[in-house]
């Protein structure tokens, strides 16, 4: 093995792996797949998802199949749930480099590298238990093998791997990922007038194979629940992806911008030497010219869907950070090798965004220690009582954004004398950044947004009660509560639309409030909407914390 794929590997699990338990899931995304994991090894039902032991169809099981192996090694717990995208993140920083290396060359590869180490979302959700790091990676190399498919001789193996990366992708989140391919696709040919040299057998083959991991999960899983089950999963898995496209899901909506802004700022640096790239051919070596083409149309294709998707949410354009850092990683490698100067507007770009963000890590402790002052011009109650939790504050903690500020003015600066040292240097203060801003700051921000609530989830972790939040959703009441099956059948309910169908089975709040409850019930709401709450008969305020008003049924 070249030394260079060990360096990495030894340098991607040194960053990824280490603390990835230190800090409780985060509501909804990152404790809704490690419930599912965890009712799959409960229940011993390892074919179909579920929440709160009801199937569960917004997702297939793909990355929950992982989070079981991880938790059958390490034990249920965040460490568990977080370890496949560390180790995918890993494999990314593998994959990156053969193909930068195989692309372009070594030192390309190696600046793509660092790079994408040094970005701060790509390197962040590495870090997270949520589904996209893992999706993105088979889609990215899906593209690939479709790129290897057209300049390889060995046409047909290239097909056949891309096409089952595609459909691992769609057994890892659904359909979104034949239709990125799909629009990729028609943008490609429309460019080259054409097919562009591939042939009618080999997309046949890649879309049989893409469609091939997903029909056999779903046959296993008709044979075994039943026709029933299989139709009811397709139906209301069809409906959900609909649903994101055209609604604002969860109240995440935004802005056709939204995602423009979010690769702005969260990509840095990244994201700034992209705007170096004209997307103009640079080069006459056609592996490079074909691969740059790629990158462009999937990132285009990405950032353009999602905005006009209805559902906002950060990660929801994150597939765009395999292009992105490819093309700026061409953009430094260019810089690196040729006598050209740094423009002084991406001089000023880098200087300014890298600016804004250290000072809101210089800004942290001081809202900390200062939120008092703050607290009367905001009007949310909820947010107000969030900020009312006790976490330990120091001004010397603003050292933390001072030290960042300098040392990206430096770089900078450097760049003008040795640009291949001033961007060294200004990824190695990104990565150092990064690590400070996951182990130091992020609990500290968990503290005010949803600890409260977790710690008295945890309260009854081994205990024989009920435990529901109203007014809110949320997946902790199950994960952080370990809750078992329910014995009672009164427990599940039968939710209907509007036709009067039947379309899932819930939690029955009716009955937990009301109903002849075989064990004592335990619920959690807002602050904002306690008073409904408070004022009924069949509960009895226990406690209040932080924004959260706690209730046992009398």
């Amino acid at each position: 093995m070249n030394l260079r794929y060990i360096i990495i590997i030894l340098i991607g699990c040194l960053l990824f792996f280490p603390f990835l338990g230190h800090v409780h899931l985060f509501d909804w995304d990152e404790i809704n797949f490690a419930e599912c994991a965890r009712e799959m090894i409960v229940s011993k039902d390892y074919l179909r998802s579920q929440i709160d032991f009801m199937p569960f169809w917004e997702k297939p099981p793909l990355f929950i199949w992982l989070q079981v192996i991880a938790m059958k090694l390490f034990g249920i717990g965040e460490y568990a749930a977080r370890f496949p995208n560390a180790l995918t993140g890993v494999i990314t920083l593998i994959a990156i480099f053969y193909v930068g290396k195989r692309t372009v060359n070594e030192k390309m590869a190696t600046w793509w590298v660092l790079l994408y180490a040094a970005t701060w979302l790509p390197h962040f959700y590495f870090k997270s238990g949520i589904i996209d790091p893992t999706f993105n990676l088979f889609i990215f190399l899906a593209f690939f093998q479709v790129h290897l498919l057209r300049l390889s001789e060995r046409k047909m193996l290239h097909a056949l791997l891309a096409g089952l990366l595609l459909g691992l992708a769609v057994l890892t989140k659904g359909p979104v990922a034949i239709l990125v391919a799909l629009l990729a696709f028609a943008v490609y040919s429309i460019i080259n007038r054409g097919l562009g040299g591939f042939k009618i057998k080999h997309i046949l083959t890649i879309a049989v194979c893409a469609l091939l991991p997903m029909l056999l999960w779903l046959g296993a899983a008709t044979v075994i629940y039943g026709v029933v089950y299989g139709r009811w999963f397709i139906h209301e898995f069809i409906i959900y992806q609909v649903r994101l496209f055209s609604t604002e899901d969860a109240d995440h909506g935004g802005p056709f911008y939204y995602h423009f802004i979010v690769l702005l700022i969260g990509c840095f640096p990244a994201s700034v030497f992209l705007f170096n790239s004209s997307g103009k051919k640079e080069t006459n070596e056609p592996r490079q010219h074909d691969l740059t083409r790629w990158m462009w149309i999937l990132f285009w294709v990405v950032l353009i869907l999602f905005s006009i998707v209805k559902t906002k949410i950060v990660h929801y354009s994150s597939l765009c950070y395999f292009p992105l850092t490819y093309l700026a990683a061409i953009q430094l490698y260019r810089l690196s090798t040729e006598p050209v100067k740094l423009a002084k507007w991406l001089k000023g770009l880098l200087l300014f965004i890298g600016s804004i963000l250290a000072i809101l890590i210089t800004a942290l402790p001081v809202v900390g220690i200062n939120k008092e002052k703050l607290i009367p011009y905001i009007q949310d109650p909820f947010a107000v009582a969030n900020l009312r939790a006790n976490v330990a504050w120091s001004y010397t903690e603003c050292a933390w954004g001072i030290a960042y500020l300098v040392c990206i003015w430096i770089a900078v600066m450097l760049m003008n004398k040795n640009f291949r040292k001033g961007m060294i240097m200004l990824c190695i203060v990104q990565v150092i950044v990064i690590q400070v801003t996951v182990l130091h700051f992020t609990p500290k921000i968990e503290a005010y947004s949803q600890r409260a609530a977790i710690d008295y989830f945890k309260s009854f972790d081994g205990k024989d009660v009920y435990v529901h939040s109203l007014g809110y959703k949320s997946y902790a009441t199950l994960f952080y509560t370990n809750r078992q099956p329910a014995t009672d059948p009164h427990y599940q309910s039968i939710r209907v639309d509007k036709k009067g169908k039947e379309i899932q089975p819930e939690a029955n709040e009716k009955w937990l409030l009301y109903g002849n409850i075989d064990k004592p019930a335990y619920f959690i709401c807002k602050i904002q909407d306690s008073t409904k709450y408070v004022a009924s008969s069949q509960l009895t305020e226990i406690g209040s914390s932080n924004g959260f008003v706690f209730f046992k049924r009398k």
